[in-house]
């Protein structure tokens, strides 16, 4: 892969020879060359990537007849994926930080089609696992990789707005890409599945080869302590820990959708399937409002208000869940806010810390995808304890926690922020890096 120097500019004729000047966070031009359908193209790139994630969960009873596995050993696969990303998103995006960014992105979602085509050919649960950890390589380090690729293609203040298509493009993966695999499934096969995703993954590789520039300056620190550093930041932990605790929040109750709305919908596929499709929808679209949003009024607000909403909404939950019309007005009211995190998240870590934004989105990246995760355990733990109509109260509890981490990451960036008495800017306005964070 070709390689850039992120965070500079080329010098022009007359300083040919002098170092080049680094490009600040406020000021960076959009790459020289971005065509208007170089974001859109990352969306539906993370479209492909993302729904992998979430069809596997459609699809595990007929995987594990297939192989003649329980279908508690299938939903490891779904495990194993997640963690898998959780882990390599943070140190492939420190490995590859300085390689040109489209080359990166075709890389990932070439190893991304490659897991998934080797699933569908898999002849074993244990090639099956090795697949899919193979394609979660891909998708730890595409997801992040595009998002930080977006924000570098436009004017500084459309990055939350572009952000946002690209996160959209995972959400939008719950209430397209999960059904439609799902269904494709159920009529041909779990492998069928797995060849649908890796289509899908294969027309994002020639849009992002067609369509994204060649050469796109994301800024990132010259070594590897460097790029590290900014995980000793008492601001980042707060923030992705907000990260953590909210999407585990907002993941319990889809996770568990079946039998929490079971009343409601009687055991019936076909009215899950409208709940869970509708979710998809709303949250994609609450998504995308959130990046508008996250541009003119910053991402700590934002997330501020999804979190209260989520909370709120998830605590009405044992409200609605006993009939079908309740439950899909809660179903609305309940995506508005729950996949409004995402975008604004992303704004406040690249806002927070600009030449450190592949490392921190990626990082944010990874503990969304332990959040996944742990929304599984917590779930299964709170179904014993609670039981499944009450799972929502302790979904709404983790949301209300995931709001006084945020506040206390947004304190700590005001601290750090505040001009210190005797210096040059007391008196004066506080900087304005980090604001909205």
């Amino acid at each position: 892969m070709d390689r850039d120097i992120p965070g500079t500019t080329a010098a022009p004729p007359e300083s040919a020879g002098a170092p080049p000047e680094p490009r600040t966070s406020r000021d960076d031009p959009p790459a020289p060359g971005a065509s208007r359908w170089a974001v859109p193209v990352l969306g539906f790139a993370t479209f492909a990537v993302g729904t992998d994630e979430f069809v596997l969960a459609g699809v595990l009873p007929e995987l594990g007849r297939d192989l003649e596995v329980p279908v508690t050993t299938a939903g490891q696969v779904v495990t194993a994926f997640a963690l898998t990303c959780a882990v390599l998103a943070p140190v492939l995006a420190t490995v590859t930080a300085r390689r040109a960014r489209r080359g990166v992105l075709l890389f990932a979602i070439a190893v991304y089609l490659v897991g998934n085509a080797a699933t569908a050919l898999a002849p074993t649960f244990a090639t099956v696992l090795a697949a899919q950890m193979t394609a979660a390589v891909g998708a730890g380090l595409f997801v992040p990789t595009a998002a930080v690729t977006a924000a570098a293609l436009v004017p500084p203040d459309r990055r939350g707005r572009a952000i946002a298509v690209v996160t959209t493009g995972f959400t939008a993966a719950t209430a397209l890409g999960a059904p439609i695999g799902t269904a494709v499934g159920g009529s041909l096969g779990w492998r069928a599945t797995m060849w649908f995703v890796a289509v899908l993954a294969a027309l994002g590789l020639f849009g992002v080869r067609a369509l994204v520039p060649a050469r796109v300056a994301a800024p990132a620190p010259e070594g590897l302590r460097q790029r590290l550093a900014p995980l000793k930041d008492r601001r980042v932990l707060a923030m992705v820990a907000t990260t953590l605790i909210g999407f585990t929040a907002v993941y319990i109750p889809y996770t568990y959708i079946a039998v929490v709305f079971e009343p409601a919908t009687g055991g019936s596929g076909d009215r899950l399937a409208v709940l869970m499709f509708t979710l998809g929808v709303i949250g994609t679209l609450g998504n995308l409002g959130a990046g508008w949003l996250a541009d003119r009024f910053g991402g700590r607000g934002v997330v501020a208000v999804a979190l209260l909403w989520t909370a709120v909404s998830l605590a009405l939950f044992p409200l609605a869940t006993g009939a079908y019309l309740p439950a899909l007005v809660m179903i609305v009211v309940y995506g508005v806010g729950a996949f409004a995190i995402t975008t604004p998240q992303q704004h406040r870590l690249i806002t927070l810390d600009p030449p450190s934004a592949p490392v921190l989105i990626a990082l944010n990246a990874a503990v969304l995808y332990l959040a996944i995760s742990l929304s599984g355990v917590v779930g299964a733990v709170g179904i014993g304890w609670v039981g499944a109509g009450s799972l929502p109260l302790i979904a709404a509890g983790l949301a209300a926690a995931a709001l006084i981490v945020s506040e206390l990451g947004h304190r700590m960036s005001r601290q750090a922020a505040a001009p210190r008495p005797g210096t040059a800017g007391d008196g004066g306005p506080a900087p304005t890096v980090g604001d909205g964070v």
